[in-house]
């Protein structure tokens, strides 16, 4: 692990050696002699700045950091030691995507962040293939002028996401320190989050997955726990229910990989009912019966505790299963 190095701001303000930055306008590092060779997206998410790995390379790609003195735009681009690179934060820009008026399930709001119990089907930012009816464009409309910019991307206020067939809860944040802290919080999972899932087959009473994560060489769409190098993933679960031909969980998160849950279930050979990408119809029939009416992964974010940026206290909002899941349950209980 290298040391951080001297840190400026083009406002004056410097720092040596903090483990999370404060955001700020200029960062600048000094490669030390046991970091060479280190991709430099890998190296500067090390480096305690205010954003994810993920984020970082999009930067570099945009030419916000320079490496002695020459603009960089390649994340894998190996560091040398004693060279000097400088990070500046890019300024906030209008978020260019409509209002649209949809209806929020609103959860808790104050004037930093608010709390949503997002439905199934709505995808969570626009994109090419979704440039409209997102929950981005949702809250836009809700929240007002007060949301634009914030994140400097088009994803103004987004902490984390839920897949588009993913049900429950999020928060966004309304401004940009509050957006800074809980990327933070999200960045060390120093918080908690529960889901419930419906998986097929007979799993243990509890247990963990833990293993090594990454996309799937056969198919780079897809995320694979069989990979023979990644990033660490782990998944604890618990049994809530039996039910013919599955199981009814609670799952926690050690750590957010995309698809995380889904996949680790899938690769033990319990898949959610209803994953198209993941799975495959079931072999019993009320199971494809239940698994055709979902039309989704049977999968809700049922829990979300956070210390919240501004007063410092425990917050922790649950919502239930949406009525999809409350239906699919219901059937297997009575099968």
């Amino acid at each position: 692990m290298g040391r951080l190095g001297e840190l400026c701001s083009t406002r004056g303000a410097c720092a040596l050696g903090s483990t999370k930055l404060p955001r700020l306008d200029r960062y600048e590092f000094t490669v030390a002699p046991e970091d060479a060779g280190e991709r430099l997206d890998a190296w500067l998410a090390r480096q305690g700045l205010p954003w994810s790995r993920s984020q970082i390379s999009r930067r570099i790609e945009e030419g916000e950091v320079s490496v002695a003195g020459q603009a960089v735009r390649t994340p894998s681009r190996k560091v040398r030691a004693h060279e000097r690179v400088v990070f500046v934060a890019p300024p906030p820009v209008s978020v260019e995507d409509r209002p649209e008026d949809i209806p929020l399930a609103i959860v808790f709001e104050d004037r930093h962040l608010i709390v949503i119990d997002k439905p199934a089907g709505m995808v969570v930012h626009p994109a090419t293939s979704h440039q409209a009816g997102t929950l981005v464009n949702a809250l836009l409309h809700h929240c007002g002028d007060s949301l634009q910019g914030v994140g400097g991307e088009r994803r103004p206020g987004i902490v984390h996401r839920l897949d588009k067939d993913t049900s429950g809860v999020m928060v966004v944040a309304k401004d940009e320190p509050t957006l800074v802290a809980l990327q933070v919080q999200f960045h060390a999972h120093d918080l908690e989050r529960n889901y419930l899932a419906l998986v097929e087959g007979v799993v243990a009473e509890k247990g963990s997955f833990k293993t090594k994560y990454g996309r799937d060489p056969r198919d780079r769409k897809k995320f694979s726990s069989e990979v023979q190098s990644g990033k660490r993933a782990v998944t604890h679960w618990r049994v809530v229910e039996r039910l013919p031909g599955a199981s009814f969980v609670e799952v926690s998160l050690e750590t957010g990989r995309t698809h995380q849950i889904r996949v680790h279930f899938a690769d033990h050979g319990h898949p959610l009912i209803g994953d198209r990408t993941y799975g495959r119809p079931p072999r019993e029939a009320t199971l494809r019966q239940v698994a055709k009416a979902l039309g989704r992964q049977a999968l809700h974010a049922h829990v979300l505790g956070i210390k919240h940026p501004a007063t410092g206290k425990k917050m922790r909002w649950s919502t239930p299963p949406p009525a999809d899941m409350q239906a699919a349950l219901a059937q297997l209980r009575d099968a």
